[in-house]
C-alpha cells in the first residue's frame, strides 16, 4: 500500500487527485458513494502486482480532487464526470487507445454512461452494485422513486441543497460513514426527516471487521475536508441527467462486461431488479455481459468488504482481452 503514488492531474476544469500503482496496461478504477479512490486499494495492489497499472482518482466533489462549483448540482451531470473520465484517460494513457474500467455504485453509473457515449475508450467492464438501468422516457427519475418508496427513501431526501447536510453536521463525518459503509440490510435505505441516521440500525461487529478504525478514520478525514454536498450532487444531477440522455433512449452499452453484486446489496433488492438481471432485460440492453455474479453473504460494497475475491473476479475476466 505504502507503494501506491500520489498525483495531481488537469482535467476538465479541475484539478484531479489521483492514486496509481504498476507498469502495464491501465485498469481505470471508479468509486462509489460515500467512498474515494481509498476504496480500490486492495484491488490496485493486487492488479499491479499481476502486470497492471492500476489508476484510481478521486471523483469531482470528492476527496483531494478541487475545482468543482459544489453549489451547482448541474454540474455534476453525467456528461460531466464522463468528460472528466475521458479527460482523464487522455491525460494518463494517451497511447492507449483503450482501457479496462472497473468501478462500483456511483462508479458503476458512470462506467455505463462511459461505455455508452464512448465504447472506443473501453476495453473491458467490471461494474459491481449497481446494474445498467436503460432511461424510461416517461418519468423522471426522482418523481418514480417518491412513487415507489415515498419521500424518506435516500436519493429522495438528498435533493434538497443543503438539507441533509445540516442533519449529517452534528452528527460528524466519521459517524454518518460508519453508518453507511456497514449498512448490510437489503430493505430500502431510508433517511426520515429529523431522525437522520438514528433510523439506522448499527451492524453487528462481526459484519464490519473488514472496515478498520484507521480505514475509517481516513474516509472521515477526507469528508472532513470536503463535506458531503459534492457527493450528494450526483443524486441532484440524476433529474437533469435523465432530461439530457433522451437521444440514448433504448441505445445499447456494446462492451464485454461482466457484473458482481452482492447477495444483500440494496441495489439487488430494489423492486424488480433481480428479474431484470436473470430474465433477460440486462443483457437486452448489455448485449456483451459474458457474467453476473452474485457473491453469497456479501452486501453493498463488495470490493471492501470481499477484497480477494473481488480482485480474482477482476483478473480472472480482463486477463481473456
Amino acid at each position: 500500500m505504502d507503494k501506491i503514488e500520489h498525483k495531481m492531474v488537469a482535467v476538465n476544469g479541475l484539478n484531479m487527485h489521483i492514486a496509481e500503482l504498476g507498469q502495464g496496461p491501465t485498469i481505470l478504477f471508479i468509486h462509489g458513494f460515500p467512498e474515494l479512490w481509498y476504496s480500490w486499494r486492495h484491488q490496485m495492489v493486487y492488479l499491479a502486482e499481476r502486470g497492471y497499472r492500476a489508476v484510481a482518482p478521486d471523483l469531482r466533489g470528492y476527496g483531494d480532487t478541487t475545482g468543482a462549483p459544489i453549489n451547482d448540482p448541474s454540474k455534476f451531470s453525467i456528461f460531466h464526470l464522463v468528460g472528466d473520465v475521458v479527460a482523464l484517460l487522455e491525460a494518463i494513457a494517451p497511447n492507449e487507445d483503450k482501457v479496462f474500467v472497473v468501478a462500483h455504485d456511483w462508479g458503476a453509473f458512470i462506467a455505463w454512461h462511459l461505455c455508452l457515449f464512448r465504447p472506443d475508450k473501453v476495453k473491458a467492464l467490471v461494474n459491481l452494485s449497481v446494474h445498467y438501468h436503460p432511461r424510461n422516457s416517461n418519468m423522471n427519475p426522482i418523481e418514480g422513486l417518491k412513487a415507489l418508496y415515498g419521500e424518506d427513501y435516500y436519493i429522495c431526501r438528498f435533493q434538497a441543497q443543503g438539507d441533509i447536510e445540516a442533519e449529517f453536521a452534528p452528527i460528524g463525518a466519521k459517524s454518518v460513514l460508519k453508518k453507511m459503509l456497514t449498512y448490510r440490510d437489503p430493505a430500502p435505505f431510508y433517511f426520515p426527516k429529523g431522525k437522520g441516521l438514528e433510523a439506522i440500525a448499527d451492524a453487528p461487529i462481526a459484519l464490519s471487521t473488514w472496515l478498520s478504525e484507521e480505514e475509517l478514520d481516513y474516509y472521515a478525514s477526507k469528508f472532513e475536508q470536503t463535506g458531503f454536498t459534492g457527493a450528494l450532487n450526483y443524486y441532484r444531477a440524476l433529474s437533469i441527467n435523465s432530461e439530457l440522455t433522451a437521444p440514448w433512449t433504448g441505445a445499447e452499452v456494446k462492451v464485454p462486461t461482466k457484473f458482481i453484486v452482492g447477495e444483500f446489496d440494496l441495489v439487488y433488492h430494489m423492486r424488480g431488479a433481480k428479474e431484470y438481471i436473470h430474465n433477460g432485460g440486462f443483457k437486452k440492453y448489455v448485449p456483451l455481459l459474458e457474467e453476473v455474479v452474485v457473491l453469497e453473504g456479501a452486501a453493498h460494497f463488495v470490493n471492501q468488504e470481499r477484497p480477494d475475491e473481488i480482485s480474482k473476479h477482476i483478473y480472472d475476466f480482463i486477463q481473456k482481452f
